[in-house]
């Protein structure tokens, strides 16, 4: 895209993006996910199992899955998301779970990963960077 300073320009851009998104979120499900770990490794801890039955990505009903890297702090803060704020958070990415299907079937860093609550799951590591 050629560089354009029109103002005029940008704001119609912003209001386009402003508008997809307000789409998105009121007629399309998003499934949440912290991943308090990945500060620390790089990777996004996607489960796929849970106590010996299917579960996470593996039965999601959810359009989209919106994955948070937490910091160091915001590890601390788990037990009180409330404070948590912007600056508490790495990076965030938005993936149609599709894609992230995907991906976990392709590109994923390490498969049979315990963790989860009291490591009863079992989960996929993808690379956070692959999800960009």
């Amino acid at each position: 895209m050629d560089y354009n300073n029109d103002f005029k320009y940008d704001l119609a851009l912003g209001q386009l993006g402003e508008g997809w998104l307000g789409h998105l979120l009121s007629s399309k499900t998003i499934e949440v996910k912290f991943d308090f770990g990945c500060y620390r490794t790089g990777n996004f801890y996607i489960e796929y199992e849970s106590r010996g039955k299917l579960s996470g990505i593996a039965t999601t009903q959810a359009d989209y899955w919106f994955l948070i890297a937490a910091s160091e702090k915001g590890q601390r803060l788990k037990t009180d998301m409330a404070d948590i704020d912007g600056s508490d958070v790495l990076h965030a990415v938005l993936i149609p779970t599709a894609r992230l299907k995907q991906l976990c079937k392709t590109n994923y860093y390490r498969l049979g990963v315990a963790g989860g609550d009291n490591n009863t799951s079992v989960g996929i590591l993808i690379k956070a960077k692959d999800l960009l």
